[in-house]
C-alpha cells in the first residue's frame, strides 16, 4: 500500500504531530498517496512542487521574528501550495523557531492544508526516507502481486474454457467486473455473471460495438450508469489487429488498476486476443469437417460420421432423431456455432450440427426438439423442422426440414414444423413465391371485376369451392339466393373462360385461390 501523511503520522520513529484539526481537512486529505518528500524555504516553492508531495520547512522565509509577522504573508504562502497541490506541510522547530506559527496554522486549516510538526531530533532527511521506502516496499509488493496474476491468469489459460477462466481470474484478481463483446457485438463472457446491471451493461455493450463499426485498435473511458444516478468508470480496449478486430474487453473500476494492476490487464488483452484467434482458426476447422460429415451423412453414409463423431465429441444422437434447418444469422455465424457447440458439450455429444451454404443443419434426439425454439429465439432467424425418424433416414427428414424452413422465411423469424404443414395437404405448398404470380394472373379478371363493379364475385366463388360446388350450401353460407349464387359462378365462368363444372378446373381455380392467400 502507498505511504500517506496518515502513514506519516503514525510512525513513533518520526514523533510528527499534526497540528490541524482533521475535522476540518476534506475527507481524504490524509490519506491520499504520497509519492515524494521535498524541502524548501523559498518563499514561492510552488514552481519546484509536483502535486501529491510533501513540503518540508523550517520557516526561514517568515523571519525568526514572530513580533514582525504578516497574516497576509501566511495566507499567500499556504494558498500558493494549496494551488500546487501538495498533500501536506511539516514546518520543523528549533531551527529558526521555537514553535510553529500560529497564523501558519490558521491559514492551513482555512486552506485545508494538513501541517504537521516535525520535532527537532528528527531530520527532514529522515522523513524523506521513510518515503522512498515505503514506496519502494510497495513497488515491490504490486510487482510481485502482479507476477503472481499473471501466473494464476496464465495458468487459468490452460484449462478447458481457457478464456472465461481468464476473465473469471482477472476479474478475482482485480475486484471488478470484466465482459467480453465478441466481433458481432454481443456479449460474449462475463465475470461475474449478471455482476454489471442495466443501464450500465447495454451503454457498454452499445459503447463496444461502436468501437468494433469503427475498425481500429483504441481503448475507452466510460461512464456507465450515470442516466440513473449510479455512475461506474469503465474501461474498454479492442482485441486483435486493425481491420480485423476480435472483440472489446471490458472493465470495471477497480483500485488495483495502478501500473501494476494495468500490467495485468495488458497481459489478459494479449492471452484474449491469442485465444479469440486460436479459437477462430480451430472453430473453422472445426466447422469444415462437421460440413463434410454432414455431407457424408446426407449421402447415407451415417457409419463413418458416427465413428468420427464418437472421437471428437461423443455418440451421435440417438433414434428417434429431428433435422432442424436454420438461416445463418449474418453478423452471427461464428456465435451461432459456439452456441451449438456449448450444446454439444452439454449432452456429451448427443447433438450433432454442420453448416451448410447460408444455412446451419441440426440433428437432434427427439427429446431435443427445444433447441430449434433457442435457436429461433436466441438469434432471430427463422428455423424448420422435420419429423422424427431414425438416422437411416436423415435424408428424407433433411429435405422435410428444408421445405418447412422455406414456410418459416416466408414469415417473421420463428420455428415452423413440418408435420404441421404437412396436415395441410399439398397443395398448400403451391404458395411460394413463383406459383404466386401465376395465381395472380389466373384470378385476375375476378379481382378486376370486383373491384370496378363493386361485386363479390372472387368471394363467391372460393365459398362456392368450399362446399363442394354445392349452390344450396353456399347461398346459406352467403346469406342469399340459390339463383344469385349460379349467376355469378355462371359470370365467373364467363370472366375466366373456363368451365367449373369439371373436377380439374375447380381444382385449378382453388390451387390458385391457396397461392394467393
Amino acid at each position: 500500500m502507498k505511504p500517506t501523511v496518515r502513514t506519516l503520522l503514525a510512525r513513533d520513529d518520526l514523533a510528527l504531530t499534526l497540528l490541524t484539526d482533521e475535522a476540518s481537512l476534506p475527507g481524504t486529505a490524509l490519506d491520499a498517496p504520497v509519492p515524494w518528500v521535498h524541502n524548501s524555504d523559498l518563499d514561492d516553492p510552488a514552481p519546484f512542487i509536483e502535486p501529491g508531495q510533501v513540503l518540508l520547512t523550517t520557516g526561514t522565509q517568515f523571519g525568526a521574528d514572530a513580533g514582525s509577522d504578516d497574516p497576509a504573508g501566511f495566507d499567500a504562502y499556504v494558498a500558493r501550495l494549496a494551488g500546487a497541490g501538495i498533500s501536506a506541510l511539516g514546518f520543523g522547530t528549533e531551527v529558526v523557531r521555537a514553535g510553529t506559527p500560529a497564523l501558519l496554522v490558521e491559514a492551513c486549516a482555512k486552506h485545508g492544508v494538513p501541517l504537521f510538526e516535525v520535532p527537532y531530533r528528527t531530520p527532514f532527511i529522515r522523513v524523506a526516507r521513510t518515503i522512498a521506502e515505503l514506496n519502494a516496499a510497495d513497488a515491490n509488493a504490486r510487482q510481485a502481486w502482479a507476477l503472481q496474476a499473471q501466473r494464476a491468469i496464465s495458468l487459468a489459460a490452460l484449462r478447458p474454457d481457457g478464456l472465461g477462466a481468464t476473465l473469471g481470474e482477472l476479474s478475482n484478481r482485480l475486484g471488478t467486473w470484466v465482459g467480453l463483446v465478441d466481433a458481432a457485438g454481443a456479449l460474449d463472457r462475463e465475470a461475474p455473471v449478471g455482476g454489471l446491471g442495466q443501464p450500465a451493461l447495454g451503454e457498454v455493450v452499445g459503447e463496444a460495438r461502436s468501437m468494433l463499426r469503427r475498425g481500429q485498435r483504441a481503448s475507452r473511458t466510460l461512464e456507465a450508469g450515470a442516466s440513473v444516478g449510479r455512475p461506474q468508470r469503465m474501461t474498454l480496449q479492442t482485441l486483435g489487429a486493425g481491420g480485423a478486430l476480435r472483440g472489446v474487453l471490458a472493465i470495471g473500476d477497480s483500485p488495483e488498476l495502478d501500473q501494476a494492476g494495468r500490467e495485468v490487464v495488458t497481459a489478459v488483452i494479449a492471452l484474449a486476443g491469442l485465444a479469440l484467434e486460436q479459437n477462430r482458426d480451430l472453430d473453422r476447422a472445426r466447422g469444415h469437417l462437421r460440413s463434410g460429415l454432414l455431407r457424408s451423412m446426407l449421402a447415407g453414409d451415417v457409419e463413418l460420421a458416427a465413428e468420427v463423431s464418437a472421437e471428437m465429441w461423443g455418440p451421435m444422437p440417438a433414434d428417434p432423431v429431428r433435422v432442424a434447418v436454420a438461416d445463418l444469422p449474418p453478423d452471427h455465424a461464428d456465435r451461432l456455432a459456439e452456441f451449438l457447440e456449448l450444446r454439444v458439450d452439454d449432452r456429451g455429444g448427443r447433438l450433432f450440427f454442420g453448416r451448410d451454404g447460408e444455412s446451419v443443419v441440426v440433428v437432434c434426439e427427439d427429446a431435443d426438439r427445444d433447441v430449434a425454439d433457442e435457436l429461433a429465439g436466441e438469434f432471430d432467424v427463422p428455423v424448420g423442422v422435420s419429423d422424427a425418424a431414425s438416422v437411416t433416414e436423415l435424408a428424407r427428414l433433411h429435405e422435410q426440414a428444408l421445405r418447412a424452413v422455406e414456410r418459416a422465411r416466408e414469415t417473421s423469424p420463428g420455428v415452423v414444423w413440418f408435420d404441421d404443414i404437412s396436415r395441410q395437404g399439398v397443395l398448400a405448398f403451391l404458395a411460394r413465391t413463383d406459383a404466386r404470380a401465376v395465381a395472380r394472373a389466373t384470378l385476375e379478371p375476378l379481382i378486376e371485376y370486383d373491384r370496378e363493379q363493386g361485386t363479390t364475385l372472387l368471394e363467391t366463388t372460393r365459398t362456392w369451392l368450399e362446399h363442394g360446388g354445392q349452390f344450396d350450401a353456399t347461398a346459406q353460407e352467403l346469406g342469399v339466393h340459390r339463383h344469385t349464387v349460379r349467376s355469378r359462378i355462371a359470370l365467373a365462368e364467363k370472366l375466366l373462360g373456363r368451365d367449373l363444372s369439371g373436377f380439374h378446373a375447380r381444382a385449378d381455380l382453388w390451387a390458385a385461390l391457396l397461392a394467393t392467400e
